[in-house]
């Protein structure tokens, strides 16, 4: 059984990126905030506009919540919703990539830079050129290469960009026929941390281990929504992610960190709520899924971030470990926008 107690609840937290940092794990979630905004498939009702970052010593451990590291109003270039970001450490920095609207509306993706891992974090005057949509995720290798992977589906206006610039025609939940799924997106990032390599943007593609061909685009099962994640583990590559509507956490493997990846199989069955976000990270000789679901709200849009750990199998195969880890609350305060 899953254990289900929420990491904290005195905030609502979503979209949790793990890492684990100087000996501590650090959890960089978006912050959920009470909103009279419907539900929509455009995604307005997620109108979130600071980040918190939250540390623990041992997964079941007091958790403590650094405060704000990152608002939207020290940022430039942001009209609204500050959704869900990762973090990386490199170069004795740390940096936070997030999405965010332009003042035009469009999703792009922002990245922001610490001495410390819980931040404050200082932004960049603009978005990182050539990014677009949102769900950004940080991966950097054992070479020190840095990859910037991200995308999502209809409020994510992925769909959006299938000739490489901007069709506001295609905003909502549609998603244009090219036969296969639409990609996340994934780019080699600069030693800056900051800028896209001159190799530029390329497309994440999914294969189906029957076929060999990618994931067509109307198995809403298999293909690639949002929340993409990348990490490595006994030398292969691991790509997961959200199928959006159909609410399952699933997962290809590569050899390499542009892929193509093929399918391999669910992590996360549906959980309470319409979203679906993670983060896997190795703590202390374990690994552990990060998600969300909407237990402690009963809404779509204010969430709480949950841990599980996972293990492989002997052909690599990720599986949910059935004795959890139990996860404390901390602080028990009144719950607060």
């Amino acid at each position: 059984m899953a254990d289900k107690q929420p990491l904290v609840t005195h905030i609502y937290t979503a979209d949790p990126s793990a890492h684990a940092f100087n000996g501590k794990l650090y959890v960089y979630p978006s912050h959920d905030r009470e909103t009279d905004i419907q539900d929509n498939d455009n995604g307005d009702q997620y109108d979130m506009n600071d980040y918190h970052v939250l540390s623990m010593e041992e997964i079941g451990g007091p958790v403590t919540d650094h405060g704000i590291a990152l608002a939207q109003a020290d940022i430039p270039w942001v009209s609204k919703q500050l959704w869900a970001p990762d973090a990386a450490f490199k170069n004795g920095k740390y940096y936070l990539y997030f999405p965010a609207r332009d003042k035009d509306g469009i999703f792009r993706i922002g990245v922001a830079e610490s001495d410390k891992p819980e931040g404050p974090f200082k932004p960049e005057p603009d978005y990182i050129q050539g990014t677009f949509s949102i769900d950004p995720a940080t991966f950097v290798d054992d070479d020190g290469q840095a990859y910037l992977y991200f995308g999502g589906l209809w409020g994510g206006q992925l769909q959006c960009w299938t000739s490489n610039t901007f069709d506001a025609s295609q905003q909502g939940p549609n998603e244009p026929s090219t036969g296969h799924a639409l990609s996340a997106k994934v780019a080699k990032l600069n030693d800056d941390m900051k800028t896209l390599h001159e190799s530029g943007v390329q497309d994440v593609v999914i294969l189906a281990p029957e076929t060999g061909k990618p994931i067509p685009a109307e198995d809403h099962d298999r293909r690639f929504f949002e929340a993409a994640w990348l990490h490595k583990y006994n030398g292969k590559y691991y790509f997961s992610y959200s199928t959006g509507d159909t609410h399952y956490l699933a997962y290809a493997i590569s050899d390499s960190p542009l892929g193509p990846f093929t399918y391999a199989g669910r992590i996360l069955e549906p959980v309470l709520g319409w979203t679906t976000h993670h983060s896997i990270a190795e703590f202390k000789g374990k690994w552990y899924l990060f998600y969300h679901d909407t237990s402690l709200s009963g809404r779509n849009h204010l969430r709480c971030v949950k841990v599980r750990e996972i293990v492989y199998d002997a052909e690599g195969k990720i599986h949910l470990k059935e004795a959890q880890p139990k996860v404390e609350e901390v602080p028990p305060a009144k719950l607060e926008a």
